[in-house]
């Protein structure tokens, strides 16, 4: 059988989240270890798929608080850098609904230093798959560097990369200069609907995944909210619904749909190459395992994805 090992890339981020404070004039937060790459890193560890995280970790208070929570997730951290530069700090404010608007304290931060020479080294061997995206892929210096990661990796492993759009760090036009280069690249595009209004605005899901087709890549799956998830492998459509759910919060939600895609298919032995087995039931079957994941995630507090054994549980309906 092909290795199942996947290889995730990109950032650690401290997630803060207002708590009420102890006396008046004060800000309690509570902080959780996330960012879109590592939550999908621990998401597929607990799924039970081999998991390494490249990542640049700082020997700070919250650089400590990611090595803990990885490790403790199961996450290979063999090749992770240890960075003298300090850590990714974002601060979640949610609304009604549990979704988060973030701000980001990430100027001169670890996550986007990478250099060539630290990911040279990297043996993809044993990897089925490499997973990145979000800032790792836009944010000066690094991001030269990680792109050039891909171009080496692409000939040997499935490649798949998510967007995760931030407007308040990166202008969309940064990503929209590099996405199609991202389609060359790419065998696996996972974004969310708010991602495809910044990238490519009034344009409909379906035109969205021909488009994106046509720069080159096989496989496109749009995360839809509550609605589920539009998945298109070379043009051949599929609505995955989405899994009612009682929601706490959405963070973390998207992170968890592509690490359950990605375990889904690793475990039929589907990743490896250029998705040349995978037919659309294969990606219907996927799609609806990631649903199920990203509800789980959905119903607690935070990026805290589900282990294996909690995805065969019953999700928590909407109206408990």
């Amino acid at each position: 059988m092909s290795p199942r090992q996947i290889t995730v890339l990109g950032e650690c981020v401290a997630d803060a989240f207002a708590e009420t404070p102890a006396a008046p004039n004060e800000l309690a937060l509570r902080v959780l270890p996330g960012g879109g790459p590592a939550n999908t890193a621990v998401a597929l560890a607990r799924l039970g798929t081999p998991a390494r995280f490249l990542a640049r970790l700082s020997d700070d208070l919250f650089g400590r608080l990611f090595r803990s929570h990885l490790e403790a997730s199961g996450v290979d951290l063999s090749y992770a850098v240890a960075a003298a530069e300090p850590s990714t700090l974002a601060v979640a404010e949610l609304d009604a609904r549990g979704q988060a608007a973030f701000s980001f304290h990430a100027q001169n931060t670890a996550d986007w230093q990478w250099t060539p020479g630290e990911l040279e080294r990297v043996d993809l061997s044993e990897a089925a798959c490499v997973h990145t995206g979000s800032l790792a892929l836009v944010r000066a210096p690094g991001a030269t560097a990680v792109e050039e990661f891909l171009d080496r990796a692409a000939p040997r492993t499935t490649i798949s990369i998510d967007p995760n759009v931030r407007p308040l760090l990166v202008h969309p036009d940064v990503y929209r200069g590099r996405l199609a280069r991202w389609c060359r690249l790419a065998d696996i595009l996972r974004l969310s609907e708010d991602d495809l209004e910044l990238l490519l605005p009034g344009t409909s899901p379906e035109q969205a995944c021909d488009i994106w087709h046509a720069a080159g890549v096989r496989l496109v799956v749009i995360t839809l909210g509550a609605d589920g998830a539009l998945a298109s492998l070379d043009g051949e459509r599929v609505r995955v619904p989405g899994v009612t759910t009682r929601v706490v919060d959405t963070v973390g939600a998207g992170d968890s749909f592509t690490a359950g895609l990605l375990h889904h298919l690793a475990e039929r032995d589907l990743l490896g190459g250029r998705l040349t087995g995978l037919d659309v039931d294969d990606v219907a079957e996927a799609g609806r395992f990631a649903a199920r994941v990203a509800a789980l995630t959905c119903s607690v507090a935070g990026p805290n994805p589900p282990w294996r054994e909690q995805v065969a549980q019953p999700v928590t309906p909407a109206d408990a």
